[in-house]
């Protein structure tokens, strides 16, 4: 009954912010609350304010004890929602599907599939040495294991 009412109020207040989308609920025995957010242009600190009292100053504490918790998704995190990947197009990412890994710069993303590119060094066609050669891969979304943002520093 608890876990049903914050998800109510969190889904009220992305009703409101259709921006935001949630990508991990957690309500822990102890009525722990955890929300991981992400944002089509990132989430900011007053977005997490703005969730957190959506959903506390509509909880009674005379009656519960909870704790609350509202963050962004970190950048290390998988990409999780399909709205992540088009929110990372230009972006260079590391693709785990079932029986491959992929490493590449995502470039267009919809509903149902990516598409990454990549160089690579192959032998040349005639005489020898390698040629650098421009790769793209489409992958389904479905098909997705993990994937990950490559962060550069």
């Amino acid at each position: 009954m608890f876990r049903t009412t914050v998800e109510n109020l969190l889904e009220k207040a992305l009703d409101e912010r259709e921006d935001l989308f949630l990508i991990d609920l957690s309500v822990g025995n102890d009525n722990a609350i955890k929300v991981i957010l992400d944002g089509d242009n990132g989430v900011t600190v007053d977005d997490c304010v703005f969730v957190s009292r959506a959903i506390e100053h509509n909880l009674d504490r005379e009656e519960l004890d909870f704790s609350l918790e509202v963050a962004s998704a970190g950048a290390t995190e998988p990409l999780r929602h399909k709205r992540q990947y088009v929110k990372n197009i230009g972006r260079d990412l590391e693709i785990k599907t079932s029986n491959d890994v992929v490493k590449g710069n995502l470039v267009k993303a919809t509903e149902n599939d990516i598409t990454v590119q990549w160089k690579a060094r192959e032998p040349k066609p005639v005489g020898k040495g390698k040629v650098t050669v421009q790769k793209e891969a489409n992958i389904p979304i479905d098909r997705i294991v993990e994937a990950k943002v490559m962060i550069k520093f």
